[in-house]
């Protein structure tokens, strides 16, 4: 299957700051796919790139198999952009905003009728459908801006920062709205984000961007996996049984932290560990165990590590 998206070697500079530097990588039909990395990384960069509205200093870029460069305005009549901004008049009413964008696209005027109410019910706005977005609140305002990149029925969706200054319910309906475009109507989605609990619930694949490069490209699971190889648990025992636990589970793991004040200790092993057969063995050696806790690697520490020499600089 060929990709939707594809980025060769891409290069772009603002003056003497390179902001995407010589990055690779390809978006399949129908993922979700990720690319994350702090402010500044060259995400939303990659974004205007890919939609044509910038031109790479090097390097090719493919969109549905068109040159943006070349086919900037057809691309962008079958893509959708939500930016981090929600970009909607405040001074209209929420379906004269989607009326004004889906003329703006040369949607038919019957047919765009009929996805304007359909988007509003489906945004659950149809009760305020008629209310000037100003008095909108952010997630509302979300919700709008978000079925009004959906009015062209486009298959390529880039969404940057979709969740920024939403509370936790509505980042939830942003996150099921995302997800339901995916897998529901096979829309592919370029999730643009330094929320990376957020990230590994939705993505597919993620892509890591530093400084314009791309450091790490991947399933979420991958990339764990090629950081923090170990399984690491967390066992709590009595403080008199500290000494007795660590000796024990010296000899079944490959590393066994010091014990701390609150009588608990870190194991690490290459390995999966029998975690019931560790506790039945403490247990039978007299030690009193207060909690086993094993730690899931996330995404996070993937970032924390990737970019620890810029954090500790």
């Amino acid at each position: 299957m060929s990709p939707i998206l594809l980025l060769d070697r891409v290069t772009r500079r603002f003056g003497a700051t390179t902001a995407v530097d010589r990055l690779s990588l390809a978006v399949q039909p129908g993922e979700i796919f990720g690319l994350l990395g702090h402010n500044g990384a060259g995400k939303t960069t990659t974004i205007r790139l890919s939609n044509g509205l910038l031109k790479p200093d090097e390097g090719e870029i493919r969109v549905h198999g068109l040159d943006p460069v070349k086919h900037g305005e057809q691309i962008r009549l079958q893509t959708g952009v939500l930016t981090e901004t929600p970009a909607v008049e405040g001074r209209l009413t929420a379906r004269e905003n989607l009326m004004v964008f889906g003329q703006l696209f040369g949607v038919d005027r019957p047919l765009l009728r009929r996805r304007v109410e359909d988007l509003l019910e489906r945004f659950r706005l149809i009760d305020r459908a008629d209310e000037r977005v100003v008095r909108f609140s952010k997630g509302m305002k979300q919700r709008l801006a978000l079925a009004r990149t959906l009015l062209h029925d486009p298959k390529l969706i880039f969404l940057d920062e979709p969740s920024s200054g939403l509370d936790p319910v509505g980042a939830y309906e942003v996150r099921q709205l995302i997800h339901a475009l995916s897998r529901e109507e096979r829309r592919t989605v370029v999730l643009s984000t330094h929320n990376l609990h957020y990230a590994q619930q939705l993505c597919d694949r993620v892509g890591v961007m530093e400084r314009g490069h791309l450091r790490a490209l991947g399933t979420a699971e991958e990339l764990i996996r090629s950081i923090q190889p170990q399984t690491r648990v967390r066992i709590s025992v009595d403080r008199a049984d500290v000494e007795l636990a660590r000796t024990l589970l010296a000899q079944q793991f490959n590393e066994v932290d010091a014990a701390h004040t609150d009588g608990s200790l870190l194991v690490r092993s290459n390995a999966t560990p029998a975690i019931s057969a560790t506790v039945a063995r403490l247990v039978d050696a007299g030690i009193r165990i207060r909690s086993v806790v094993p730690h899931e690697p996330s995404l996070e520490d993937v970032y924390l590590a990737l970019h620890k020499p810029q954090l500790t600089a």
